[in-house]
C-alpha cells in the first residue's frame, strides 16, 4: 500500500511533497519558484511601464511644447514688420510727399504719398480716435495671448498683426494733426483699388493666415481639434 501511494504521488507522503517542490514547470505549486515569479510578473511589468511612461518619447519632457521660442518668433516677426513699415514711411515722406506719383508698373501700380485719417485702405475717416483705440486694444490682446502661444504658424500670424498694428498706431500717435488723431501714411496705389501701406499688408496677411489656421483646427496653444 505504501509502495502504491509513493508511485501515485499522494500529497501526504514526503516524496510526493519533495517532487512537487522540485518540478520546475509547475506554476501552481504553492511556494514554488515559478509560481512566485509569475505572481510578481504583473508588478514588474507595471513598474517597467511606469518607467517608460515617465521617460519614454511620450513622457512630459518629450511632449512639452517650446512656448518660449514661439513667443520669440512672434516678436521677431512683429519687429521686422514694424521696422519695414516705419522705414518705408520715412522714405515716402522724404521723397514722395508733395511730388508726382512714381509709376512702378505703368498705370497698374504707383507709389503715391497720401495721408489717411481713416482705417486700413482709407475707410472710416471720421472715426480716427476709435480706430486708434481698436489698434491699441489689438496690441494688448496679442501680447496677453503670447503667454499661451505654442504654435509656430500662430506666432507668425500674430507677429504680422502686431507689427502692422504698431506701425499704424505710431502714425496715429506721432503724426499730425494731433495725438491719437494722426493720419497714417499710405503710398501703395494699385489701379482701381484703395491706397495702403506695408502695415496694412501685414495686418491682412496675418488675418488671412489666422482664418486658414482656424479652418484647419489649429489653436494658438498648439492643440488640433476637429469639429
Amino acid at each position: 500500500m505504501a509502495e502504491a501511494e509513493r508511485i501515485i504521488g499522494t500529497p501526504g507522503t514526503p516524496d510526493a511533497a519533495r517532487a512537487g517542490q522540485e518540478r520546475p514547470g509547475d506554476g501552481t505549486a504553492p511556494g514554488g519558484r515559478a509560481g512566485s515569479e509569475e505572481a510578481g510578473a504583473p508588478a514588474g511589468e507595471s513598474g517597467a511601464g511606469g518607467t517608460a511612461g515617465s521617460s519614454g518619447p511620450d513622457g512630459p519632457e518629450a511632449g512639452r511644447p517650446r512656448g518660449g521660442r514661439r513667443v520669440a518668433v512672434l516678436f521677431a516677426v512683429a519687429a521686422f514688420a514694424y521696422a519695414l513699415d516705419l522705414v518705408s514711411k520715412m522714405i515716402v515722406v522724404a521723397k514722395l510727399e508733395h511730388h508726382p506719383p512714381v509709376e512702378v508698373f505703368g498705370e497698374w501700380l504707383k507709389f503715391e504719398a497720401i495721408r489717411n485719417a481713416g482705417a486700413a485702405f482709407g475707410f472710416g475717416e471720421a472715426f480716427t480716435v476709435i480706430f486708434t483705440l481698436i489698434a491699441a486694444a489689438v496690441i494688448v490682446v496679442i501680447v496677453r495671448l503670447a503667454r499661451k502661444l505654442h504654435s509656430l504658424p500662430w506666432a507668425i500670424a500674430l507677429g504680422l498683426l502686431l507689427g502692422g498694428a504698431l506701425g499704424n498706431l505710431t502714425d496715429r500717435i506721432f503724426r499730425s494733426p494731433g495725438v491719437f488723431e494722426g493720419a497714417v501714411v499710405d503710398f501703395i496705389a494699385p489701379k482701381h483699388f484703395a491706397v495702403f501701406n506695408l502695415a496694412d499688408s501685414a495686418i491682412v496677411c496675418g488675418g488671412i493666415l489666422i482664418v486658414l489656421l482656424s479652418f484647419k483646427g489649429l489653436d494658438p496653444d498648439g492643440t488640433v481639434h476637429k469639429d
